[in-house]
């Protein structure tokens, strides 16, 4: 029997809820308005679209609906292939699945690990009608070169922002360049409402679309009318309400971030880790400080040594296309591959302090140095 494993001292993330959350989710409780009706909905979203400059935006309950329903505000289904990056989180492909539409596998760029828009362009064929962009660990894909193919071949532009609130191309925040947008609120992310999410449209008649699946296919002519099978996708107003209390202090959190990527970068400079850096016209967010070690041995004896030492760490996603319900023998993925073995997540939560960066650090240094 091996030995047990000490408790975690440093955790990967932690919500940062210092500020007025527990006012707010108070004020629900006394109004009893706890379910998907109250003011702080509305609030929230509008909070968020001032903040990342968008029109059209309804809060959902969590990312993955956001997905399914962007997809459906578009009209995707069977016959229908979606291109996606391999390496990201399993929900922006098992979306495209829920409408009954395929996924195409592209490879990651090695020096951004964004979908690559070159093997994009090989993979378009006359069954495709979109590519879902997605922004992994808070760095911006190459959305001019990814919004260029698809106006060439009349392709829809989804983006999947559930990593990348903050994140910027030029001045303009991600969530604003595709046809449709999504971001997840879960309780890992930079701004939290524990589950949660956003839908951003640009089109007025595709948001409307979206808000109707949304709830349940409410007609609105009458109550209780209902004219196209819906989903209960709604977000509480408990949860709007720690939305509206973390965007308060979003740029806040989006700084201290940041600011932790570099100390951690800093603190690290003498050990043989490659991190994963912003990319020149884009401000990366940094949902994750993420790194690459020299072999998925060395990786994997890293985050054991850490874990040992209280310290939680975090694997890359692995490549969608290795996972069984996907595994259809797509090749040409081979940086996706390597970067799933060799990648890991450091803690990155805004809360974190100079002395745990420095002991993450040290921790690190006695794993190479033994």
């Amino acid at each position: 029997m091996s030995p047990a494993l000490p408790a975690i001292r440093i955790p990967v993330y932690r919500p940062e809820l210092g500020g007025n959350e527990m006012a707010y989710v108070q004020q629900c409780l006394e109004s009893t308005w706890i379910s998907s009706k109250g003011e702080f909905i509305e609030r929230f979203q509008s909070d968020f679209a001032r903040f990342i400059g968008a029109e059209h935006v309804v809060a959902v309950t969590n990312g993955t609906v956001a997905l399914h329903l962007a997809l459906l505000g578009l009209g995707l289904g069977p016959g229908d292939e979606v291109i996606v990056p391999s390496l990201t989180y399993v929900a922006a492909v098992n979306a495209i699945r829920y409408v009954g539409a395929t996924p195409v596998f592209a490879d990651a760029d090695a020096q951004t690990w964004q979908i690559d828009p070159k093997r994009v362009a090989k993979l378009i064929t006359p069954r495709t009608r979109a590519v879902l962009a997605v922004h992994t660990y808070g760095q911006a894909c190459d959305l001019a070169a990814l919004g260029a193919l698809c106006q060439k071949h009349d392709l829809r532009l989804i983006e999947d922002c559930a990593e990348a609130f903050g994140t910027r191309i030029g001045e303009r925040h991600v969530g604003t360049f595709g046809d449709v947008a999504t971001f997840s609120f879960f309780g890992n992310k930079t701004v939290t409402t524990g589950e949660g999410g956003m839908v951003v449209s640009r089109d007025a008649k595709v948001h409307a679309l979206i808000c109707k699946l949304r709830g349940q296919g409410l007609a609105g002519e009458k109550e209780y009318w209902h004219d196209v099978v819906g989903y209960n996708y709604r977000l509480t107003n408990i949860c709007a309400a720690i939305g509206v209390a973390q965007m308060e202090r979003a740029d806040e959190l989006i700084y201290r971030k940041r600011a932790l990527a570099t100390e951690m970068r800093a603190a690290m400079a003498d050990l043989p880790l490659v991190f994963h850096l912003e990319q020149p016209g884009t401000t990366h967010s940094f949902w994750m400080i993420s790194a690459l070690a020299r072999s998925e041995a060395e990786r994997d004896g890293l985050r054991r040594a850490l874990r040992l030492e209280g310290i939680e760490t975090r694997p890359v996603f692995h490549p969608a296309h290795t996972l069984p319900m996907y595994a259809a023998g797509q090749t040409g993925l081979d940086v996706s591959v390597d970067l799933a073995a060799r990648g890991l997540n450091l803690p990155s939560w805004p809360g974190l302090s100079a002395e745990q960066v420095a002991e993450i650090a040290e921790a690190c240094r006695r794993c190479y140095h033994r």
